[in-house]
């Protein structure tokens, strides 16, 4: 059967919303695990909608991150949805769990890739809770700040309406730095994950197709989580944000392959 068969946009419902007996089978066995490996520092869960379409997003600085994200927004009631690389959900066992919980897998890079937009907008008027991870990868930034962000999020913000919280987190990368495969499980790292008040869209409503806006709405969504993340790192982000499409660096995937 194709996952394509697989993907449910019924409405979120359970608690935290929008939970299903996959989504909580996985969280059983990996909450407590990343409780015996990192210090939690949850603030700004306020910010966080209680039920309705809602859009969050966060910096990507480690593959142990989406666990300790997704352990944020489910401590505060809500079990989200994502999309996510293709590859994930072809793992035994993992890609049974993910398409149970209902994400969604998408070929990032490939001709299909537009149809994330597709699914997205469809999860968000089924009422759920979406996770972005605008930069599409991990920071390609040397020292984990974010870098310039696809416009998908400020296309989808736009088309949507719906509220957009911009999330940072910190401390996932002394777990498990970028593209290692040896985790520091000991002593227990602090890690930190905020969400701020909601971005306002207004100025760019109506401008979906408009490349200016979209650029112009997306530097504003990662602003907002730069800041967020300038204040839990006490440090001032450097003025020149890195941008991808001006690195000899893969867009996605690994490029540190030699790294052990």
């Amino acid at each position: 059967m194709s996952t394509e068969l697989k993907i449910s946009y019924a409405p979120p419902t359970g608690k935290p919303l929008g939970v299903t007996g996959w989504f909580r089978f996985g969280a059983t066995l990996i909450r407590p695990i990343l409780n015996l490996i990192a210090k939690r520092d949850w603030r700004g869960a306020e910010n966080l909608p209680k039920s309705g379409a809602a859009i969050v997003v966060c910096n990507h600085i480690s593959y142990m991150d989406p666990l300790l994200f997704t352990h944020f927004l489910y401590d505060n009631g809500r079990a989200p949805r994502y999309l996510g690389k293709a590859s994930l959900f072809k793992l035994p066992i993992i890609g049974r769990v993910l398409l149970g919980a209902g994400q969604i897998p998408v070929e990032r890079e490939s001709a299909v890739a537009s149809q994330s937009l597709q699914h997205a907008v469809a999860f968000l008027k089924a009422g759920h809770l979406l996770g972005v991870y605008p930069e599409g990868t991990l920071t390609r930034d040397e020292n984990y700040w974010p870098m310039k962000a696809k416009t998908g999020i400020a296309r989808l913000a736009i088309l949507s309406q719906v509220p957009v919280i911009p999330c940072a987190q910190w401390g996932a990368q002394k777990i498990l730095p970028a593209y290692s495969k040896k985790p520091k499980l000991f002593p227990r790292t602090k890690v930190i994950v905020v969400a701020g008040e909601p971005l306002n869209f207004s100025k760019w409503a109506g401008r979906a197709e408009d490349p200016v806006a979209l650029e112009e709405a997306t530097a504003y969504v990662m602003s907002a989580v730069t800041k967020l993340l300038e204040n839990i790192r006490g440090e001032i982000a450097p003025s020149e944000v890195f941008d991808p499409k001006k690195s000899a660096l893969p867009r996605i995937g690994n490029f540190k392959k030699d790294d052990k």
